[in-house]
Parts: structure tokens; C-alpha cells; sequence
């Protein structure tokens, strides 16, 4: 018979750990990214992603140059600041790292996106998956919150990995960007599986190379995706909020 200490044994397990995360960053976790296509529906419509290999390009371009490597490394800093414990420093430290990630959105629909996630994934693991830690997390953050630093925080607080929490947070970001190609771009389900096995390696080294990264390598180059944002926002026929 299992008992309550047993249980507790169990879920501090590093198998437990990977499947809290599958759980958290899974396509039915009720965070709404179905809605977001982080840009890729304008780069259809003008033409930057027309078939499998310009997907490809596209989203390695995303993930290692743009929004991907910088919210793995806002992730890691969450994690970090969240993992060091309840001082009194550790609400100015989380309030800053939001504060940053929010503003490095550059429009109002990419702000939108990483907010609401976000706020939703706080909200969705403070009820599912209660600790004290991640209580006084919430208690630390404002109404907005950036989707990494949520991902993160929560993280820390329930003592998963971070390496492991920053591969998988970007992982997802890949796996959700697909899902969208599937509705918007001319790629089919084994095109976009392929793409996703072939960028997997690039999200584990990248993982690696970031999750001790600090604030000051954050950097994007993917200016096209950034105006390219602005102009979804005033797109005629649209099916994403971003």
C-alpha cells in the first residue's frame, strides 16, 4: 500500500519531473497557444515560408537568432532567481526579468502572446500543481506575465532541472510554431514531424549553451518577423492573434 510519504517520494523523482513538464508545456495545457503563430501567418501570406524547406529556414531563424534563444534565456533566469529561495531581494529580481521579457515584445500582438500565456500558465499551475514556493512566486509577479519567466519560476519552484526545464521549454516553442504551420502553411504532418526531429538537436545544444546564460546575451536578429508582426496586426484574412 502506497502511503502519503511514499507519494511525496514520488513526486520529487526526476521521472516525475519530465512528465510534470510534458504536462505543462503539452498542446492541452490551458494556456492558448493554439492561437499564436508568433508571426508565421504574415511570413505565408507574404511569401518567407512557401514550403517545407523556407519553414525550415524560418523557424531555425526563430529559434536561434530571434524570440526562441532569448526566451530560454529569460526561462533560465527566472528559474535561477526563483531556485535561490524567498529573500528579499527575489521580488525585485522577478519583477525585473518580467519586466525585460515583456518589453523585448516588439508589437502589440507579440506582447499579447507572451502575456496572456503567461498569466494563463501561472494561473493553470497554481491550481494544479500547488506549492508554497510557487505561491509566493505568484504573490511576486504582477497581472502580466512573460510565458518563459512563468515557465521558469514554476519551475524552480517545484525543483525541476533547469537544463532540463530550458530544453523543453524550447522544444515546445518549436512543436507550437509547427502546429501552426500546419494550418496556415502549404506543409504537411511528416514535413513539419521531419522539421521538428531536425531541429531538436539545435534546441538541446542551445539548452545547454543558455541555461547558465545571464541577461546579457539577450539579442535577436530576425528584424523581418518583428515588422512582419506589425503588419498581422492589420492582415485582411487572418486565423492567429499573432
Amino acid at each position: 500500500m502506497t502511503t502519503v510519504t511514499d507519494i511525496r517520494t514520488i513526486t520529487r523523482t526526476p521521472m516525475i519531473d519530465a512528465l510534470r513538464l510534458m504536462a505543462w508545456l503539452s498542446p492541452t495545457y490551458p494556456v492558448g497557444a493554439f492561437a499564436y503563430s508568433h508571426g508565421l501567418e504574415w511570413a505565408v501570406e507574404c511569401g518567407d515560408v512557401r514550403d517545407a524547406a523556407t519553414l525550415g529556414d524560418w523557424l531555425a531563424d526563430v529559434l536561434e537568432r530571434g524570440a526562441g534563444r532569448n526566451d530560454m534565456i529569460l526561462c533560465a533566469a527566472a528559474h535561477r532567481a526563483t531556485e535561490a529561495g524567498d529573500d528579499a531581494g527575489l521580488a525585485e529580481i522577478l519583477a525585473e526579468i518580467n519586466d525585460l521579457a515583456l518589453a523585448l515584445a516588439p508589437s502589440r500582438e507579440l506582447h499579447l502572446e507572451t502575456s496572456q500565456q503567461g498569466r494563463s500558465f501561472l494561473d493553470a499551475t497554481l491550481r494544479a500543481w500547488p506549492c508554497p514556493a510557487l505561491t509566493t512566486v505568484a504573490d511576486r509577479l504582477n497581472a502580466e506575465v512573460a510565458y518563459p519567466v512563468a515557465v521558469g519560476a514554476a519551475a524552480g519552484a517545484h525543483g525541476v532541472a533547469r537544463a532540463a526545464t530550458v530544453a523543453a521549454y524550447g522544444l515546445a516553442f518549436v512543436q507550437n510554431l509547427v502546429s501552426a504551420a500546419l494550418r496556415v502553411a502549404p506543409v504537411g504532418q511528416s514535413a513539419g514531424t521531419t522539421i521538428l526531429a531536425a531541429l531538436t538537436p539545435r534546441v538541446a545544444a542551445l539548452a545547454e549553451a543558455l541555461h547558465e546564460a545571464g541577461l546579457d546575451a539577450l539579442g535577436s536578429a530576425t528584424l523581418r518577423l518583428d515588422l512582419g508582426s506589425f503588419r498581422h496586426e492589420t492582415q485582411y484574412s487572418r486565423i492567429f492573434r499573432s
